[in-house]
């Protein structure tokens, strides 16, 4: 989603913000910080296919520079941080990330900015790594006492069948899932069950 712009001046400040999901707030990422232009993400990280990610790599120019508040608001995965930070700077767009203080600029390689983006990028995939280990251990050790149930569902057995028939007779699914509050995934899950 694009949230607003400036002027169109040779070279601009382009932010980008991300969080994982809808009920996540951005406001606190480049707070402050004078834009000519933002692009926001209420998506996971774990791949680079989100379309304001994808908008903004095809707005940014050569001379631009793509402001994003940390690293793992751009990838989550080392690989994916080093080819969109190459893939920008091979266009002559530079990438700043403001928590880590570090900029990446098309004009030449630093080659100790570049080892420590990969050295930063390569912790935080590990700290994403073992928070996901650590979250599968505590769910089998839940099964294994009896304590887990699982997700709580997010629609009634009412609400599903009236989700059910209002999709059947015809109600635009887009429509019926912010209705329900709930993602297209989610309503195409409980239509096929």
């Amino acid at each position: 989603m694009i949230l607003y712009g400036k002027n169109m001046s040779k070279h601009q400040r382009v932010g980008y913000k991300r969080v994982s999901s809808v009920d996540q707030n951005t406001a606190r990422q480049l707070d402050g910080l004078e834009l000519d232009r933002v692009f926001e993400d209420k998506a996971s990280g774990k791949d680079t296919n989100r379309p304001a990610l994808l908008d903004a790599i095809k707005y940014l120019r050569e001379g631009d520079t793509l402001i994003v508040h940390s690293m793992d608001r751009l990838a989550r995965n080392t690989e994916d941080l080093l080819r969109i930070v190459r893939e920008l700077n091979d266009k002559g767009a530079s990438v700043e990330f403001v928590k880590e203080r570090l900029t990446f600029s098309g004009n030449g390689a630093d080659p100790m900015a570049q080892l420590m983006m990969t050295m930063l990028g390569g912790f935080a995939q590990f700290e994403r790594s073992i928070i996901l280990e650590r979250q599968r251990e505590g769910i089998a050790v839940a099964k294994s006492n009896g304590a887990y149930k699982g997700r709580k569902p997010a629609l009634t057995a009412e609400q599903v069948a009236q989700l059910t028939a209002r999709a059947t007779a015809g109600e635009k699914k887009a429509f019926l899932a912010r209705e329900f509050g709930i993602s297209r995934e989610t309503l195409y899950r409980y239509l096929k069950a």
